[in-house]
């Protein structure tokens, strides 16, 4: 018999799925964004009478296509529909008091959603964890800033999220007391500013942040200036209700070109931090909602009570540089200047001797690859796994996925987002999940068993199962086919990066 749950919003009948597994999809968080909700802080959802069907996930927020390749290596759900702040629900029994996970989605805060079939939760529901994915504002619609104190709707449709499982999810066999949130990419960069977030304080007990950390905001000055520039491609009026009144595919069509803007001419005089992010939208410093950069806010403090694991893969930056076939064609000219934007002068030419001397046959686009890897993800993540260790009444705990698949003959490496299927250990079913572009179709199962189990012992007790992380050791798990404790890996290129911005 299909299960039937009753929130504060009304009941909902689930699906009974494989091995007793209760799913609930499409409840909603927080009413429709639209009309005279639209570029306004969430409200809640609107009771309804009788037992709603969560039979079947709901509408996904609106966003435009991933470009080519990406649209044939990254999952994606596009459903319309106005509804679309809802989450997905999979639990062991709905009776009990089990460690609840809340997924948050990346995708640049462009694109994503929480229904994307590699997300499905039916194996940490078996392992009896309570698993919730939801979705949040993507794009302008998520992150527009016009200096009229309105801002970071995107975060505050996770934290309306995060608020709804703290008073419903027990009614699931949840616990609301042992809650860990964890996201990759723009979802674990949205952890990091949750962290040092006030409106988010005791919505979690854990996070867990994947190949994101705590760096990647906005100025409020570089974020209105988009906001500007966003209206000017409309050829509206810069303001909220003007912008509001654009159809929605004008709309996204003005964001793509936004950020093909920025990318075409990555230049700090005219796009601020946005240029080296590439990331028109995201979330802002607006001295309200983010108080102070997220990371100084954590150097300070701010989520010390809050056990953090942080990670990045190996080759992150591989993903928008080999599929594209730009990897071959980058010259040491572009090399230089690049790592020059990222920081690291004045001898650019000094510095790169020690990514050459880890990687002595690569290539400009090998160490362009390796250098953006470093700025983007990896720094940041030891920057934050530092921050936090000084003041952590929990836990901290640093790991680094290393396989390499098959695909594009061994050239893409431990790539952005391969990870994600080891950790839902959705490697069943491969081509339905939509990672198989990525990883191929014979990943390693064994991997996927350690990086699961891990993930789900920290939800659990906030010990993945290896020491935690210290300066003066700097212990880090390395995962891969074989995965071991390392102690500071990379440690010159880690040390090349200190008082760099």
């Amino acid at each position: 018999m299909d299960p039937v749950v009753h929130t504060s919003q009304g009941s909902v009948r689930g699906r009974r799925e494989e091995g007793g597994i209760a799913s609930f999809k499409g409840i909603p968080h927080a009413a429709p964004p639209v009309g005279p909700l639209r570029f306004r802080p969430p409200q809640p959802a609107t009771p309804w009478n009788g037992i709603r069907d969560a039979g079947g996930y709901g509408p996904t927020a609106p966003k435009a296509p991933y470009a080519a390749p990406f649209d044939q290596l990254i999952p994606e759900v596009d459903k319309p529909g106005d509804d679309y702040l809802n989450l997905n629900i999979w639990t062991p029994d709905t009776t009990g008091s089990r460690p609840v996970m809340v997924f948050i989605h990346g995708g640049a805060f462009a694109n994503g959603s929480g229904s994307v079939p590699g997300y499905d939760g039916t194996r940490f529901a078996r392992d009896g964890v309570v698993l919730v994915t939801l979705n949040y504002r993507l794009g302008a619609d998520g992150f527009l800033y016009l200096g009229d104190g309105i801002s970071n709707l995107g975060l505050l449709d996770q934290i309306s999220a995060l608020e709804w499982v703290r008073d419903n999810i027990a009614a699931f066999g949840g616990d609301p007391g042992t809650v860990t949130v964890f996201g990759e990419s723009a979802g674990a960069m949205s952890i990091g500013a949750l962290l040092a977030a006030p409106r988010a304080t005791g919505l979690f007990r854990r996070a867990i942040l994947q190949s994101g950390a705590a760096h990647h905001t906005l100025a409020p000055a570089t974020a209105q200036l988009i906001g500007k520039r966003l209206a000017e491609v409309l050829d509206v009026p810069p303001t909220r209700a003007a912008i509001a009144e654009a159809p929605a595919q004008a709309l996204l069509q003005a964001q793509q070109q936004l950020r093909a803007a920025i990318s075409a001419e990555p230049d700090p005089a005219r796009w601020g931090e946005a240029a080296l992010n590439l990331m028109p939208f995201e979330p802002v410093v607006d001295g309200d909602i983010i108080p102070t950069p997220p990371i100084d806010a954590i150097t300070a403090g701010a989520g010390a009570d809050v056990d953090v694991l942080v990670g990045t893969n190996t080759d992150e930056f591989r993903l928008f540089l080999v599929p594209p076939g730009a990897l071959d064609l980058i010259p040491e000219q572009a090399l230089h200047a690049s790592a020059a934007a990222y920081g690291l002068e004045p001898d650019s030419h000094a510095l790169l001797s020690v990514y050459r001397a880890e990687h002595p046959d690569a290539g400009p686009g090998d160490l362009l690859a390796a250098i953006a890897t470093d700025w983007f993800y990896r720094i940041p993540a030891i920057r934050l796994a530092e921050a936090h260790a000084r003041h952590a009444a929990g836990a901290t705990h640093l790991y680094e996925f290393a396989w390499q698949p098959p695909t594009y003959n061994g050239r893409l490496g431990a790539c952005h987002a391969i990870e994600l299927p080891f950790v839902f250990d959705n490697l069943h079913n491969l081509h339905d999940q939509g990672f198989t572009g990525l990883i191929g179709t014979e990943p390693p199962q064994q991997l996927a068993d350690t990086m699961h189990a891990a993930w789900t012992a920290f939800a659990t007790t906030g010990d993945p199962g290896w020491p935690g992380y210290e300066p003066h050791h700097r212990t880090t798990m390395h995962f891969d086919t074989t995965s071991q404790v390392v102690h500071d890996p990379h440690s010159e290129r880690r040390e090349l990066w200190q008082g760099r911005r």
